[in-house]
């Protein structure tokens, strides 16, 4: 496999230019301005990418912060160019026209896509309107245990107004991608770290529809926000981001996730997160410290190198995709470069490291026997080919 570095430079460069036109996928993390300069009726970079990279498969996100290396980058966009020798790739997309068609579409996503030597599947959502929690479960469903999945939802920052993931010729706000790798020759490894710390009283999920929670403990949900929030609740949903849910199946406690605020309704007193609520499980407010957050993140990346060599202790990573929260974004503030060099420390010096900042991150549990949706958490996938 090699890899090459994509920004709008390496557009004008002959030489990357002409290895770009060999690149079989290309990943592509930008603001959401990058992404409208290649809305219907425009020409922008994206639209250049697309002419010099004609075979390739290309598709990303909008995200108010990209990780490019051990550096990050808020302006324009970044992009990363891959091929491989014996690894084989497809891909498939989806049209999401209601929120309420999340798991349908996972469902035709994995049939699309399903074969018996599917080995790592990446999943690019939109950030809003989408029922991540039921994407992924028929996702999961269709394609079954074997298959790693990660990926993300596609973020806008703090502002949480316009989300695009780019889809081939395509900027659209409603197209959910997912990228398909298959063979033998692939090495997968994968992770999620948090960080955060629980604190008050474990409470009950009493009423919530879907993403929807309604009330804890019988009480309206939004009033023990703005409780613990003070005055911060002014700025809600954006400072609920630093106070995330924990909550856990009962009948799986191990099995813990993590959920993010998108949205509030006042006259309602409800929260929308940005995956489901089940009714009946406990849940726990939680805040982080970046110290903390830091220490997340270097579990996360022990933890997928140990999945990665679990059959070659001497196998180094060729590519590490980062995916992170907006709310570690928000809370680490200058500091969130040292959650990205922590990861970065622990990779060999050739180890290409790029990502973003979602609305929601998808990675498989602990226990390593499905995916799921995560919020607050740093999720890493560590790919390599042997040839």
């Amino acid at each position: 496999m090699w890899t090459l570095r994509v920004n709008e430079a390496s557009l004008s460069d002959k030489v990357s230019v002409k290895t770009l036109s060999k690149a079989q996928l290309i990943l592509v993390f930008g603001t959401r301005r990058a992404f409208e300069e290649d809305l219907p009726g425009e020409e922008g970079h994206l639209s250049l990418l697309r002419k010099a990279a004609p075979q390739a498969i290309i598709t990303g996100t909008t995200t108010g912060t990209a990780i490019e290396g051990r550096s990050l980058n808020e302006a324009g966009w970044s992009g990363i160019a891959l091929s491989f020798e014996k690894v084989r790739i497809r891909h498939a997309s989806v049209k999401l026209q209601t929120k309420a068609q999340s798991y349908e579409a996972g469902k035709d996503l994995a049939k699309s896509l399903c074969a018996p030597d599917l080995r790592y599947l990446l999943l690019l959502s939109p950030g809003l309107d989408v029922d991540g929690s039921a994407l992924i479960d028929a996702v999961s469903e269709g394609v079954g245990e074997n298959v790693i999945i990660t990926g993300g939802l596609a973020g806008d920052g703090a502002a949480f107004e316009k989300t695009y993931v780019l889809n081939a010729d395509s900027v659209s706000s409603k197209d959910i991608v997912a990228v398909a790798l298959y063979g033998e020759a692939l090495r997968v490894g994968a992770a999620t770290g948090g960080g955060w710390k629980a604190f008050g009283p474990e409470r009950e999920v009493t009423s919530a529809v879907g993403t929807v929670l309604k009330t804890l403990d019988d009480g309206p949900a939004l009033d023990l926000y703005e409780t613990y929030l003070g005055e911060e609740a002014a700025q809600l949903p954006a400072s609920a981001l630093m106070f995330p849910l924990k909550i856990h199946d009962p009948d799986h406690p191990t099995r813990e996730v993590v959920r993010t605020v998108l949205s509030i309704d006042r006259s309602a007193k409800t929260l929308t997160f940005a995956g489901s609520i089940p009714q009946n499980w406990p849940a726990r407010l939680m805040r982080g410290q970046p110290d903390h957050l830091v220490s997340g993140a270097e579990a996360a990346i022990d933890r997928a190198l140990s999945h990665l060599r679990i059959h070659d202790p001497d196998l180094e990573p060729q590519l590490c995709l980062t995916v992170s929260c907006v709310g570690r974004r928000l809370l680490m503030g200058q500091r969130t470069l040292d959650e990205v060099e922590a990861v970065g420390q622990r990779l060999d010096a050739d180890t290409v490291q790029f990502g973003f900042y979602s609305y929601g991150e998808i990675a498989p549990y602990p226990d390593y026997s499905t995916a799921g949706l995560h919020n607050q958490t740093m999720c890493l996938t560590l790919l390599s080919e042997v040839v």
